[in-house]
Order: C-alpha cells, then sequence, then structure tokens
C-alpha cells in the first residue's frame, strides 16, 4: 500500500522541479549563424555521429547528448551554448539545455538544420 501514495507524490515533485519544455527559448538559424560568425557562442549539435557527418551547421561541435557531461569539462562558461538536433519534434536539445543549464551554463535551444 505504501507504493501507492508514494507514487502520485514522486511524481508531483518531478513535475514541479522540471521545466516545461516549452518554456527554452530557441534561437534561429539565421541568428545563429550570424553569432557563430561574430565569435559569440558555442554551438553544439548534440545528434549522434552520423547525422552530424551527413550534414550540420558550419562551426558547429558534434557533442552526442550521451557524451555531454564529459564534454562540459571543456566549454567555456563565460558564452552562451546553443544546443541544437534534429527539428522541431526532436527532444535531444531540450534534454542537453536542461543538463547544461543544471550545471551552471547559460544555454539555449537552436533549431537544427531541418528547420
Amino acid at each position: 500500500m505504501s507504493h501507492i501514495v508514494a507514487r502520485p507524490t514522486a511524481e508531483l515533485n518531478i513535475s514541479v522541479v522540471t521545466p516545461a519544455r516549452d518554456s527554452l527559448e530557441a534561437v534561429t538559424r539565421q541568428d545563429l549563424l550570424g553569432r557563430l560568425k561574430a565569435r559569440d557562442v558555442v554551438v553544439l549539435d548534440v545528434r549522434p555521429e552520423d547525422e552530424f557527418a551527413a550534414g550540420h551547421l558550419p562551426g558547429a561541435l558534434i557533442v552526442p547528448l550521451a557524451s555531454l557531461n564529459r564534454a562540459m569539462l571543456a566549454l567555456p562558461r563565460d558564452m552562451e551554448i546553443v544546443a541544437y538536433c534534429r527539428g522541431p519534434y526532436c527532444v535531444l536539445s531540450f534534454d542537453a539545455v536542461e543538463a547544461l543549464r543544471g550545471s551552471g551554463f547559460q544555454a539555449r535551444q537552436g533549431r537544427g538544420p531541418d528547420c
């Protein structure tokens, strides 16, 4: 019986502390390319390596989501980081931004090359 009571409480706590995915402000591809040229942003492509090899934004770094925690050690903390993936129905960049923000980075979600 105690499992039945604990489960709704745990689910409620998770929904309260997890930010809504819609609340992450996205940056457009044109804005992102301009900021890359100005070198005032770091762009992470968090798709799998084979997708990155098939095409990516110029200047983007390949950091598959599974490698993000390790990659954070080398990321600059004084620049905004934009993570992108496949497009509006892909959650990889949302997960990356949440992880980056949780580690103290200034991060936003970018729109992938298919958008």
